[in-house]
């Protein structure tokens, strides 16, 4: 506990629980020659308080322990807690701790800044205010002296006249000229707001009722327009015969703490950004506009996301993308305006955050126009935006919900417009779409995948199975590719609809790690079997070169499973190549010297540079089965799979085609020099057994099956043979 004697000076108890906001507010209220003592808790405080007797306590609001809410309860609760000043330091959007300041028996606030002055002349206003409430409660007079001193002015009343005394200071409030410190009871009352005359008359009954002080928050209307608001209070100063005769109080300007206060209120509902309203304010007026139209009305809701905004903020920094989201907000307002001059009022734009925008339509108007409103938007938003003397390109897309149509609540609505503006993205953005019931189905769906996906895992629902890769010269089945499959309490779940949910959901590293180990132990377990050492391929998403030491997962697999790191395959896309290309590099090199093979997989279908490829430590090439899929004797497709292997023998590396279904599409690849395939023709992805029966068959026959057995120059018989076996 702090050992401070008493001193001519006034002092301030100083109480923050954090050591540098602490050290700079005392430096600069004492150098405003005021005793500062500083304590790091609430407790504290209370601990010292008395000792201490300080003439303000300036006092942190959100502290560990007890925090300045309940440390300022307690406060009052002291023998020379009840008048003593108490300034509540608050954060600056936190509405709830202004009230719940006022609420524990703070006497103002203030919001948390750099303007550390403005803090010390607060202080400074608080322990004037203070004398003079001690010297108002002392000598109970008049208080003539109040005048001009902290905005106070004081008055009394005769109950039977009908006029009221009073100090410059409350004339000054009033905007009126003194006239002998006298006004007229009525004319008082004229200058009050309509709505506070009756608060005004219940403080003088409640007064002459129960004899002890009261006090009300009251409103003065000027000449000029302008509002004051006072604190006023009031106490009995007389009494004859029983009865009350004099009342006398003051009349505080408040009018700056209301203000501040309003000042919160609007960075709590408005977006300091662009100034429109926030999600807050939005969700009350959209709940508003539901209730005011109700049966028969129409509302119309657009969800606004920007494409491509991410790009700004990486090349231009968020400088150059809040000038971006400035520019937006002004756009999607001039297009409201545009399409409907006359009611531009009635409908609202509003920042949800990040670059989400929304566009409230009201009325059957409002409502018939949204698809030209947003139209108008679409085509806004393509016009280039030039930051920092740069043009820059971004669009948009835009969900469209109604109501009644679509919702009978503001949240529904909401919920429904997000929905439609999800689908406008996956299908590629710059567009709207019309809210439909299908579209929060499949939200559910994928949720429901989502969620089910997570205990995948452990309850064993994933399985790979495996599609043999050929070597057509041979016939031999000369390695696999592992593919995900999932068994979802009976349902089979498609690759296309749950592998994308694991990439956006983070679930794709667990279960490519899961995937990897499981390959080796199936590796093994063939091996075991006496059916050889058969190369087995996974695909590795990009996110696992992000987030996870791909390296050791494959290095402990390996261990684990008691097979060499070669006979793993890594196939990772040629897009995911050109990411991060240093990172990329050194983490394939670490494959490389661990012994694992390395395939471009969907290989053609992104940025194809020869120069690139050669810094990659790659061994293989899948062509895309796009390209096999349009093959045709003399096609672009054949001339493109031509570029592709001479790119290929050009770096040393194999060539694998997928996707290969028909006879004539192996009789071309095969021509043109492909000599390993897989795909429908070869067969299709199956479980580990019906794959080991592959291996057994091709074992039991030499290794070369019917359909397979090929010379090397019979390049012609080739599509027949493979008829002749896929018929078979």
């Amino acid at each position: 506990m702090p050992q401070v004697s008493r001193a001519a000076n006034e002092c301030v108890l100083l109480v923050d629980d954090d050591p540098v906001a602490r050290a700079l507010t005392a430096a600069v209220l004492g150098a405003q020659h005021l005793r500062v003592v500083e304590v790091d808790s609430g407790q504290a405080a209370l601990d010292s308080f008395e000792e201490v007797r300080p003439d303000c306590v300036v006092l942190d609001a959100v502290m560990p322990g007890l925090d300045g809410f309940a440390a300022c309860r307690e406060l009052r609760r002291l023998p020379h807690g009840r008048h003593v000043p108490v300034l509540m330091l608050t954060g600056l959007d936190d509405e709830r701790s202004i009230e719940q300041a006022y609420e524990a028996g703070a006497t103002d606030f203030f919001v948390k800044s750099q303007q550390w002055m403005l803090l010390a002349h607060r202080v400074r206003y608080l322990l004037r205010s203070a004398r003079l409430h001690v010297e108002l409660e002392r000598s109970r007079a008049r208080l003539a002296k109040a005048q001009a001193l902290a905005r106070l002015g004081n008055w009394d009343w005769n109950v039977r006249g009908q006029q009221l005394h009073a100090s410059r200071e409350v004339f000054r409030m009033l905007g009126l000229p003194e006239r002998l410190g006298r006004i007229d009871r009525q004319r008082f009352l004229s200058r009050l707001h309509p709505d506070d005359v009756a608060p005004m008359r219940g403080m003088i009954e409640r007064i002459c009722v129960t004899r002890a002080p009261q006090q009300v928050e009251l409103r003065l209307l000027r000449d000029d327009g302008s509002l004051v608001h006072v604190q006023c209070e009031g106490e009995v100063d007389a009494e004859e015969g029983g009865r009350v005769v004099r009342i006398s109080g003051t009349c505080l300007d408040i009018t700056q703490r209301k203000e501040a206060e309003q000042r919160v209120r609007a960075l709590a509902e408005f977006d300091v950004l662009t100034g429109l309203p926030n999600r807050r304010l939005f969700n009350m007026r959209i709940e508003e506009c539901i209730a005011r139209q109700g049966v028969g009305g129409h509302v119309a809701l657009l969800f606004l996301d920007l494409d491509r905004f991410k790009n700004v903020n990486d090349t231009q920094g968020h400088t150059g993308g809040d000038a971006l989201l400035v520019e937006v907000a002004r756009r999607l307002t001039d297009a409201v305006r545009r399409n409907d001059p006359a009611r531009a009022a009635d409908h609202l734009v509003a920042r949800l955050g990040g670059d989400e925008f929304v566009v409230l339509l009201q009325g059957e108007a409002g409502a018939a126009m949204a698809e030209s409103v947003a139209a108008d938007i679409l085509a806004r938003l393509r016009e280039p935006f030039v930051i920092q003397g740069v043009e820059n390109f971004v669009t948009g897309c835009v969900g469209l919900a109604r109501y009644p149509d679509d919702g009978q609540s503001a949240e529904t609505l909401m919920r429904c417009a997000d929905a439609a503006m999800y689908a406008v993205k996956a299908a590629g953005g710059d567009a709207l779409r019309a809210y439909s019931p299908d579209l929060i189905a499949e939200r559910v769906r994928r949720w429901e995948i989502e969620s089910d996906l997570h205990k995948a895992l452990e309850r064993n629902e994933l399985v790979l199975h495996y599609q043999p890769q050929i070597d057509v010269r041979s016939g031999l089945v000369v390695s696999a590719e592992a593919l995900m499959r999932w068994n979802r309490r009976g349902e089979q779940i498609s690759p296309a609809q749950f592998i994308p949910v694991a990439q956006e959901s983070g679930l794709i590293i667990p279960m490519g790690e899961w995937a990897i180990r499981e390959t080796a132990l199936q590796i093994r377990r063939w091996r075991d079997a006496g059916m050889g050492q058969l190369r087995v391929a996974v695909n590795v998403p990009s996110m696992h070169f992000q987030r996870a030491d791909l390296s050791k997962t494959v290095r402990e697999a390996c261990r684990d499973a008691d097979i060499q790191p070669d006979l793993i395959e890594l196939e990772i896309t040629e897009s995911m190549l050109m990411q991060d290309l240093s990172r990329t590099v050194d983490a394939l090199v670490e494959l490389t010297e661990l012994g694992v093979k390395l395939a471009v997989d969907d290989f053609g279908t992104g940025y194809s540079s020869l120069a690139y490829l050669r810094r990659f430590p790659l061994d293989a090439l899948k062509i895309d089965r796009s390209f096999v899929h349009d093959l045709r004797n003399g096609s672009d497709a054949e001339a493109i799979i031509e570029a592709i292997i001479a790119m290929a023998r050009t770096l040393h590396l194999k060539v694998i085609a997928e996707g290969v279904e028909t006879a004539e599409q192996a009789g071309l690849l095969y021509r043109v020099g492909c000599h390993v395939m897989q795909g429908f023709l070869f067969g299709r992805p199956q479980p580990a057994e019906e794959f080991a029966g592959l291996l057994i068959r091709q074992q039991r026959e030499g290794g070369l099956p019917e359909w397979a057995q090929l010379p090397r120059t019979a390049v012609p018989s080739l599509p027949r043979l493979l008829r002749n076996k896929a018929h078979q």
